[in-house]
């Protein structure tokens, strides 16, 4: 079975938008389409770092008892960054990444593998993904909340590193636990939603976040998005996304072996994720690294079959799209993703051009075993 790697371009938050979808806030915009001459002046007023090379694979990815006693979970203080992903929320809060939420692609690499045992490649693509489309690639960091100024200066306006659950292309719809940026606040836990997918983990998991939970919550917040947002997008990428975030919270929240997420987390595991941004007590990683391969994701779609598709303008108009768009399947989300920064930066120089280059040969390293064609805008 081919895996399923690629849909990890933004997967881990379940959150993706295609960039007509965009609703954009000059205050919290990507470094998007600026011209050549503030873009000097701002990268003349930036401390560059640039690109730096990707961290090393990890030596131990063995099932193992996670280090709260190094990594004691704190509070969080005026100024911390929290964000759509639960994951790396519970892993800024125990300081696995730092505490403010903002973070390299390196850090962000090291944490999910060191908390989670998140497969190297998947998490390289996130967290080159994640910087590309909403992180400052001059200073080499990403927020994973909203906009903070420790990711640098701020660019001429539109232009400023929005971070993961600012207004930009990684807001998506039909999250499990967030509303879509058309309904409300992509960033913050929606309780309504919560106590939606609690209800679900207690009527068809038994207390427990497993497929079957899983499969009706997904089910319903894709009719949810149909029904209530006239611009829902299940195309590309968001068609696995979704499916994709559902299987994350099966594979890595459980804090013990479950095999494609068969026995699933218990429902205090997902209270403390979720609510507190704290590991369970005695939690430990699960014993092999996952890739995104497996059971899980194909199950979930399975339960509801669904083709990729958009709300035409209106409510309840969803119609087919060519998840594909002429690209062969392994390359369709990055190629996706590629398009869609080279609308951000269309003609990028000096520092700026070389980090986009280096950082996209990053993200294209973590998922060649499935797409043989590369893509390189700024050769």
């Amino acid at each position: 079975m081919q895996s399923f790697i690629t849909l990890a371009l933004i997967v881990f938050t379940g959150a993706t938008a295609t960039l007509a979808g965009v609703v954009h806030h000059p205050e919290h915009s990507s470094l998007a389409g600026l011209s050549n001459e503030p873009l000097g002046v701002h990268a003349s007023s930036v401390k560059v770092v640039g690109a730096q090379p990707m961290p090393p694979k990890p030596t131990d990815t063995s099932y193992k008892l996670v280090d709260v006693k190094n990594h004691p979970h704190r509070q969080l203080v005026p100024g911390d960054q929290r964000g759509p992903c639960p994951g790396l929320n519970v892993l800024a809060s125990h300081g696995y990444l730092p505490r403010s939420g903002v973070a390299t692609p390196a850090q962000i690499i090291n944490a999910v593998i060191e908390g989670w045992n998140m497969e190297y490649n998947l998490a390289a693509s996130i967290a080159y993904s994640y910087l590309l489309l909403t992180g400052n690639v001059l200073t080499n960091l990403v927020s994973i909340g909203r906009y903070s100024p420790l990711t640098g200066p701020t660019p001429p306006p539109p232009a400023t590193a929005g971070g993961l659950g600012g207004p930009s292309l990684l807001n998506g719809d039909a999250s499990m636990t967030r509303s879509d940026i058309f309904i409300g606040d992509p960033n913050d836990l929606n309780m309504t939603l919560f106590n939606q997918l609690v209800d679900n983990i207690n009527k068809y998991g038994n207390g427990r976040y497993n497929v079957a939970a899983a499969a009706e919550h997904r089910w319903q917040r894709i009719q949810d998005s149909i029904a209530q947002n006239p611009h829902a997008d299940l195309g590309n990428p968001q068609f696995t996304a979704v499916y994709g975030e559902s299987a994350f919270a099966l594979e890595f929240f459980s804090g013990a072996e479950t095999p494609d997420g068969e026995t699933g987390a218990p429902l205090e595991n997902i209270r403390s994720i979720y609510l507190e941004h704290k590991f369970p007590e005695d939690f430990h990683r699960r014993g092999t690294p996952f890739d995104g391969s497996g059971n899980t994701i194909p199950a979930l779609m399975a339960a509801h079959p669904l083709f990729p598709g958009v709300n035409n303008g209106t409510v309840n108009s969803y119609i087919p799209v060519d998840f594909n768009e002429g690209e062969t399947p392994g390359c369709a989300v990055y190629a996706k993703q590629v398009k869609n920064l080279v609308e951000l930066y269309p003609n990028p120089k000096g520092v700026l051009r070389a980090a986009l280059i280096t950082n996209l040969e990053h993200l294209y390293s973590s998922i060649q075993a499935n797409c043989p064609e590369e893509r390189r805008p700024y050769d």
